[in-house]
Protein backbone atom coordinates (compact mmCIF):
# COMPACT_ATOMS: atom_id res chain seq x y z
CA UNK A 1 0.00 0.00 0.00
CA UNK A 2 2.83 2.40 0.81
CA UNK A 3 4.10 2.54 -2.78
CA UNK A 4 0.78 4.04 -3.84
CA UNK A 5 0.39 6.33 -0.88
CA UNK A 6 3.90 7.72 -1.41
CA UNK A 7 3.03 8.86 -4.94
CA UNK A 8 0.04 10.97 -3.90
CA UNK A 9 -1.16 12.69 -0.70
CA UNK A 10 -2.89 10.28 1.68
CA UNK A 11 -6.49 11.27 2.33
CA UNK A 12 -7.79 9.22 5.26
CA UNK A 13 -11.33 10.55 4.91
CA UNK A 14 -11.47 9.67 1.22
CA UNK A 15 -10.07 6.21 1.91
CA UNK A 16 -12.79 5.56 4.48
CA UNK A 17 -15.47 6.69 2.04
CA UNK A 18 -14.09 4.27 -0.54
CA UNK A 19 -13.98 1.38 1.94
CA UNK A 20 -17.53 2.08 3.11
CA UNK A 21 -18.61 2.19 -0.54
CA UNK A 22 -16.94 -1.14 -1.24
CA UNK A 23 -18.62 -2.81 1.74
CA UNK A 24 -22.02 -1.38 0.78
CA UNK A 25 -21.56 -2.58 -2.80
CA UNK A 26 -20.56 -6.07 -1.66
CA UNK A 27 -23.65 -6.24 0.56
CA UNK A 28 -26.04 -5.14 -2.19
CA UNK A 29 -24.42 -7.26 -4.92
CA UNK A 30 -23.62 -10.48 -3.06
CA UNK A 31 -25.48 -10.29 0.26
CA UNK A 32 -22.34 -10.48 2.45
CA UNK A 33 -22.46 -7.83 5.15
CA UNK A 34 -19.07 -6.69 6.47
CA UNK A 35 -20.23 -3.17 7.28
CA UNK A 36 -19.98 -3.67 11.03
CA UNK A 37 -16.73 -5.59 11.13
CA UNK A 38 -13.80 -4.07 13.01
CA UNK A 39 -12.47 -1.33 10.71
CA UNK A 40 -8.67 -1.65 11.19
CA UNK A 41 -8.73 -5.34 10.30
CA UNK A 42 -11.00 -4.75 7.29
CA UNK A 43 -8.82 -1.90 6.00
CA UNK A 44 -5.68 -4.02 6.21
CA UNK A 45 -7.23 -6.97 4.41
CA UNK A 46 -8.86 -4.86 1.70
CA UNK A 47 -5.55 -3.19 0.86
CA UNK A 48 -3.84 -6.58 0.88
CA UNK A 49 -6.24 -7.75 -1.84
CA UNK A 50 -5.96 -4.47 -3.79
CA UNK A 51 -2.17 -4.77 -3.93
CA UNK A 52 -2.30 -8.39 -5.09
CA UNK A 53 -4.74 -7.38 -7.81
CA UNK A 54 -2.35 -4.51 -8.72
CA UNK A 55 -4.95 -1.85 -8.08
CA UNK A 56 -4.16 1.64 -6.83
CA UNK A 57 -7.43 2.51 -5.09
CA UNK A 58 -10.20 0.80 -3.18
CA UNK A 59 -12.64 2.17 -5.74
CA UNK A 60 -10.83 0.19 -8.43
CA UNK A 61 -11.18 -2.92 -6.29
CA UNK A 62 -14.89 -2.22 -5.90
CA UNK A 63 -15.32 -2.02 -9.66
CA UNK A 64 -13.46 -5.29 -10.11
CA UNK A 65 -15.39 -7.35 -7.54
CA UNK A 66 -18.76 -6.04 -8.71
CA UNK A 67 -18.16 -7.31 -12.23
CA UNK A 68 -16.06 -10.40 -11.56
CA UNK A 69 -17.43 -13.09 -9.24
CA UNK A 70 -14.05 -14.83 -9.01
CA UNK A 71 -12.42 -11.58 -7.92
CA UNK A 72 -15.08 -11.26 -5.23
CA UNK A 73 -14.35 -14.80 -4.03
CA UNK A 74 -10.69 -13.85 -3.71
CA UNK A 75 -11.60 -10.80 -1.64
CA UNK A 76 -13.97 -12.89 0.48
CA UNK A 77 -11.17 -15.34 1.23
CA UNK A 78 -9.10 -12.42 2.55
CA UNK A 79 -11.92 -11.00 4.67
CA UNK A 80 -12.83 -14.36 6.22
CA UNK A 81 -9.59 -16.10 7.16
CA UNK A 82 -10.35 -19.57 8.55
CA UNK A 83 -8.20 -20.94 11.36
CA UNK A 84 -9.14 -24.55 11.94
CA UNK A 85 -7.76 -27.99 12.62
CA UNK A 86 -9.09 -31.30 13.85
CA UNK A 87 -9.53 -31.41 17.63
CA UNK A 88 -8.15 -27.88 17.92
CA UNK A 89 -7.70 -27.01 21.59
CA UNK A 90 -7.74 -30.66 22.73
CA UNK A 91 -8.64 -29.63 26.28
CA UNK A 92 -11.95 -28.30 24.96
CA UNK A 93 -12.85 -31.61 23.39
CA UNK A 94 -11.82 -33.42 26.55
CA UNK A 95 -14.10 -31.12 28.57
CA UNK A 96 -16.92 -31.81 26.12
CA UNK A 97 -16.33 -35.54 26.39
CA UNK A 98 -16.26 -35.56 30.18
CA UNK A 99 -18.71 -32.83 31.23
CA UNK A 100 -21.07 -31.95 28.38
CA UNK A 101 -21.71 -35.18 26.51
CA UNK A 102 -23.02 -37.12 29.53
CA UNK A 103 -25.79 -34.50 29.76
CA UNK A 104 -26.54 -34.43 26.04
CA UNK A 105 -26.59 -38.22 25.98
CA UNK A 106 -29.85 -38.05 27.92
CA UNK A 107 -31.55 -36.39 24.92
CA UNK A 108 -33.42 -38.52 22.42
CA UNK A 109 -31.83 -36.58 19.54
CA UNK A 110 -29.00 -34.04 19.47
CA UNK A 111 -28.58 -31.26 16.93
CA UNK A 112 -25.16 -29.61 16.74
CA UNK A 113 -24.39 -26.36 14.93
CA UNK A 114 -20.87 -25.37 13.93
CA UNK A 115 -21.25 -21.72 12.87
CA UNK A 116 -18.29 -20.56 10.78
CA UNK A 117 -17.13 -24.12 10.10
CA UNK A 118 -14.49 -23.12 7.48
CA UNK A 119 -13.28 -26.32 5.76
CA UNK A 120 -15.02 -28.64 8.21
CA UNK A 121 -12.30 -29.94 10.50
CA UNK A 122 -14.16 -29.05 13.70
CA UNK A 123 -17.35 -30.70 12.44
CA UNK A 124 -15.35 -33.82 11.51
CA UNK A 125 -13.93 -33.89 15.04
CA UNK A 126 -17.38 -33.63 16.58
CA UNK A 127 -18.67 -36.50 14.44
CA UNK A 128 -15.81 -38.69 15.63
CA UNK A 129 -16.41 -37.75 19.25
CA UNK A 130 -20.13 -38.49 18.99
CA UNK A 131 -19.36 -41.84 17.39
CA UNK A 132 -17.00 -42.83 20.18
CA UNK A 133 -19.67 -42.28 22.83
CA UNK A 134 -22.37 -44.04 20.78
CA UNK A 135 -24.27 -40.84 19.98
CA UNK A 136 -23.59 -40.38 16.29
CA UNK A 137 -26.68 -42.24 15.09
CA UNK A 138 -28.96 -40.02 17.16
CA UNK A 139 -27.24 -36.77 16.19
CA UNK A 140 -27.20 -34.38 13.26
CA UNK A 141 -24.38 -31.89 12.74
CA UNK A 142 -25.08 -28.67 10.84
CA UNK A 143 -21.88 -26.99 9.66
CA UNK A 144 -22.31 -23.55 8.11
CA UNK A 145 -20.04 -20.90 6.71
CA UNK A 146 -20.15 -17.70 4.72
CA UNK A 147 -17.76 -19.08 2.09
CA UNK A 148 -19.09 -21.50 -0.51
CA UNK A 149 -15.50 -22.35 -1.52
CA UNK A 150 -14.74 -23.52 2.03
CA UNK A 151 -17.95 -25.52 2.13
CA UNK A 152 -17.17 -27.26 -1.14
CA UNK A 153 -13.89 -28.47 0.32
CA UNK A 154 -15.55 -29.45 3.60
CA UNK A 155 -18.08 -31.65 1.78
CA UNK A 156 -15.24 -33.63 0.22
CA UNK A 157 -14.05 -34.85 3.61
CA UNK A 158 -10.38 -34.47 2.71
CA UNK A 159 -7.98 -34.56 5.66
CA UNK A 160 -4.69 -32.75 5.04
CA UNK A 161 -1.89 -35.32 4.93
CA UNK A 162 0.75 -32.82 6.05
CA UNK A 163 -1.24 -32.12 9.25
CA UNK A 164 -2.05 -35.71 10.09
CA UNK A 165 0.57 -35.97 12.86
CA UNK A 166 -0.80 -32.82 14.51
CA UNK A 167 -4.37 -34.03 14.22
CA UNK A 168 -3.53 -37.42 15.70
CA UNK A 169 -1.71 -35.74 18.60
CA UNK A 170 -4.66 -33.40 19.24
CA UNK A 171 -7.02 -36.36 19.18
CA UNK A 172 -4.98 -38.29 21.76
CA UNK A 173 -4.81 -35.25 24.06
CA UNK A 174 -8.59 -34.86 23.77
CA UNK A 175 -9.10 -38.27 25.36
CA UNK A 176 -9.50 -40.37 22.23
CA UNK A 177 -8.52 -44.00 22.60
CA UNK A 178 -9.11 -45.67 19.23
CA UNK A 179 -6.38 -45.33 16.58
CA UNK A 180 -6.77 -42.05 14.68
CA UNK A 181 -6.15 -43.92 11.42
CA UNK A 182 -9.46 -45.75 11.88
CA UNK A 183 -11.40 -42.56 11.09
CA UNK A 184 -10.19 -42.08 7.51
CA UNK A 185 -9.46 -43.98 4.35
CA UNK A 186 -6.57 -43.42 1.97
CA UNK A 187 -7.53 -42.99 -1.67
CA UNK A 188 -5.06 -42.02 -4.42
CA UNK A 189 -2.72 -40.52 -1.86
CA UNK A 190 -5.44 -38.53 -0.11
CA UNK A 191 -6.84 -39.14 3.35
CA UNK A 192 -10.63 -39.09 3.24
CA UNK A 193 -12.90 -38.98 6.27
CA UNK A 194 -14.92 -42.17 6.63
CA UNK A 195 -18.18 -41.60 4.69
CA UNK A 196 -20.33 -42.59 7.67
CA UNK A 197 -19.24 -39.39 9.41
CA UNK A 198 -20.02 -37.20 6.42
CA UNK A 199 -23.49 -38.73 6.28
CA UNK A 200 -24.28 -37.13 9.65
CA UNK A 201 -23.08 -33.64 8.66
CA UNK A 202 -25.10 -31.09 6.68
CA UNK A 203 -22.90 -28.40 5.15
CA UNK A 204 -24.74 -25.22 4.15
CA UNK A 205 -24.06 -21.55 3.45
CA UNK A 206 -25.23 -19.29 6.27
CA UNK A 207 -24.35 -15.69 7.06
CA UNK A 208 -24.45 -14.92 10.79
CA UNK A 209 -24.76 -11.23 10.00
CA UNK A 210 -27.80 -11.34 7.71
CA UNK A 211 -29.47 -14.76 8.07
CA UNK A 212 -31.88 -15.99 10.71
CA UNK A 213 -32.02 -19.02 12.96
CA UNK A 214 -32.93 -22.17 11.08
CA UNK A 215 -33.35 -24.77 13.84
CA UNK A 216 -33.10 -25.44 17.57
CA UNK A 217 -29.81 -26.91 18.76
CA UNK A 218 -28.55 -28.65 21.88
CA UNK A 219 -25.01 -27.36 21.35
CA UNK A 220 -23.63 -24.52 19.20
CA UNK A 221 -20.00 -23.85 18.35
CA UNK A 222 -19.15 -20.31 17.26
CA UNK A 223 -15.44 -20.05 17.90
CA UNK A 224 -13.34 -17.02 17.02
CA UNK A 225 -15.92 -15.74 14.56
CA UNK A 226 -17.10 -12.67 16.43
CA UNK A 227 -13.63 -11.29 17.19
CA UNK A 228 -13.88 -9.34 13.92
CA UNK A 229 -17.28 -7.82 14.76
CA UNK A 230 -17.98 -4.50 16.42
CA UNK A 231 -20.03 -4.34 19.63
CA UNK A 232 -23.42 -3.89 17.94
CA UNK A 233 -22.88 -6.78 15.57
CA UNK A 234 -21.64 -9.09 18.34
CA UNK A 235 -24.81 -8.31 20.28
CA UNK A 236 -26.93 -9.15 17.27
CA UNK A 237 -25.17 -12.46 16.67
CA UNK A 238 -25.37 -13.39 20.34
CA UNK A 239 -29.13 -12.89 20.02
CA UNK A 240 -29.22 -15.27 17.07
CA UNK A 241 -27.21 -17.91 18.94
CA UNK A 242 -29.32 -17.58 22.07
CA UNK A 243 -32.56 -17.94 20.11
CA UNK A 244 -31.14 -21.01 18.36
CA UNK A 245 -30.25 -22.85 21.58
CA UNK A 246 -32.70 -25.16 23.27
CA UNK A 247 -33.26 -24.58 27.02
CA UNK A 248 -30.29 -26.09 28.82
CA UNK A 249 -28.29 -26.14 25.59
CA UNK A 250 -24.58 -25.37 25.41
CA UNK A 251 -22.75 -22.52 23.66
CA UNK A 252 -19.04 -22.87 22.89
CA UNK A 253 -17.11 -19.72 22.00
CA UNK A 254 -13.47 -19.03 21.11
CA UNK A 255 -10.84 -18.42 23.77
CA UNK A 256 -10.93 -14.66 23.13
CA UNK A 257 -14.72 -14.45 23.27
CA UNK A 258 -17.26 -14.39 26.08
CA UNK A 259 -20.91 -13.76 26.86
CA UNK A 260 -19.74 -11.25 29.47
CA UNK A 261 -20.54 -7.61 28.69
CA UNK A 262 -23.44 -8.64 26.45
CA UNK A 263 -27.13 -8.37 27.31
CA UNK A 264 -27.21 -12.18 27.40
CA UNK A 265 -24.65 -12.61 30.18
CA UNK A 266 -27.28 -13.31 32.82
CA UNK A 267 -29.02 -15.89 30.65
CA UNK A 268 -26.18 -18.42 30.76
CA UNK A 269 -24.40 -20.43 33.38
CA UNK A 270 -20.63 -20.57 32.92
CA UNK A 271 -19.94 -24.28 32.54
CA UNK A 272 -16.22 -24.05 31.81
CA UNK A 273 -14.58 -20.62 31.78
CA UNK A 274 -11.22 -21.81 30.42
CA UNK A 275 -12.77 -23.20 27.27
CA UNK A 276 -15.68 -20.73 27.08
CA UNK A 277 -18.47 -23.27 27.50
CA UNK A 278 -21.78 -21.76 28.59
CA UNK A 279 -25.11 -23.37 29.35
CA UNK A 280 -28.37 -21.62 28.55
CA UNK A 281 -30.52 -21.24 31.63
CA UNK A 282 -33.88 -22.95 31.38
Amino acid sequence: MSEFLDSSPYDERLEKIEIEGLLEAVFKRYGYDFRNYAYPSLRRRIWHRALIEQLETVSMLQNLVLHDREAFERLLADLVIPVTEMFRDPGLFKALRERVMPILKQSSFVRVWHAGCATGEEAYSMAILLDQIQMLNKSRIYATDISEASLQRARQGIISQDRMTLYAHNYELSGGSEPFASFYETNHGQAMLNPRYLERIVFAEHNLVTDRSFNEFQIIFCRNVMIYFDTALRERVHGLLYDSLSPGGFLVLGNKESVAFTSFAGRYETWNDEYRIYRKLR
